[in-house]
């Protein structure tokens, strides 16, 4: 019951009073340990030098432990600097951004659907000391936790969502993930979806939909043209029967254009009387 309680308390704290915690006094003992190690360094210097001289590169820093506690609440670098041979050690940090591939995974989306998504997530440390105190391997620790995001943001979409919400999809995982390892002192600057993979089977029944709903569009937009067409026709027909001689006129505009098109047969309608006419002959 006391664990549980300490462990509830621990919730609280922030990664600055948890380093803190670590850069404690070293006791009278290790105080006395640490002078006798620098009397040891300078009695032999020309030789201790060569091994308390560090270098650390410009996207490096350096955490010092003294006897097993961090020195300082800030890393050391870049450049040049010192340490105790006896009492202390040092871990270097990358500052870089880190870039590496989400393995696919296979989740079950909300609408009960497989699919199969792999991505991308870009970080960097931006706390050294955090991400040496506060977790064990912090690189390894994040990827972890990225692929473990990717299912549970997904988990919660549908397969609609999914195909076409890749950008909400990835700024909730980018604030999922740098929430959870702000502790470890790491940043995540960006997370992509890269593919989304779907059964075989699926993709063919989404074709068949899509062709199905493109042959509908298209029934109905010709439907549209020939109602366009025959209203035309009848505004037509009514002009036409309000003014005979548009009949004519209309007679000679297609003899014109059937003219035009150098044709040796030409067809000269006649009206339904003449030939009335002749058929009772």
């Amino acid at each position: 019951m006391e664990h549980q309680m300490e462990s509830q308390k621990r919730r609280g704290i922030s990664k600055e009073d948890l380093i803190s915690e670590r850069t404690g006094s070293l006791g009278c003992v290790g105080w006395v340990i640490v002078i006798l190690s620098g009397l040891f360094t300078i009695l032999l210097f020309p030789i201790t030098v060569w091994f308390s001289l560090k270098i650390v590169q410009e996207y490096e820093r350096s955490v010092i432990f003294r006897l097993g506690r961090i020195t300082d609440r800030k890393a050391k670098g870049p450049g040049i600097f010192f340490i105790l041979p006896c009492t202390d050690s040092f871990v270097k940090v990358d500052l870089r951004t880190v870039s590496f591939d989400i393995p696919p995974q296979e989740i079950l989306t909300k609408d009960s659907v497989t699919v199969c998504v792999d991505g991308v997530v870009y970080f960097r440390v931006s706390d050294p000391i955090a991400s040496v105190a506060n977790v064990a391997n912090a690189d390894f620790a994040t990827r972890l936790l990225a692929q473990t995001t990717l299912r549970n943001v997904l988990g919660t979409k549908n397969l609609a969502e999914v195909l076409s919400d890749r950008e909400g999809i990835a700024h909730s995982m980018q604030s999922n993930l740098d929430e959870a390892t702000d502790n470890w002192g790491i940043k995540v600057e960006r997370v992509e979806i890269k593919d989304v993979k779907l059964p075989l089977q699926l993709q063919r029944a989404m074709a068949a939909e899509a062709e199905a709903a493109r042959e509908a569009r298209a029934k109905v937009i010709a439907a549209e043209g020939e109602m366009n067409a025959a209203r035309a026709l009848k505004e037509a027909s009514l002009v036409i029967a309000e003014s005979p001689s548009a009949l004519q006129l209309r007679y000679l505009q297609t003899l014109n254009t059937i003219a035009g098109e150098k044709n040796s047969t030409i067809i000269f309608p006649l009206p339904m009387d003449v030939m009335s006419h002749f058929m009772q002959k």
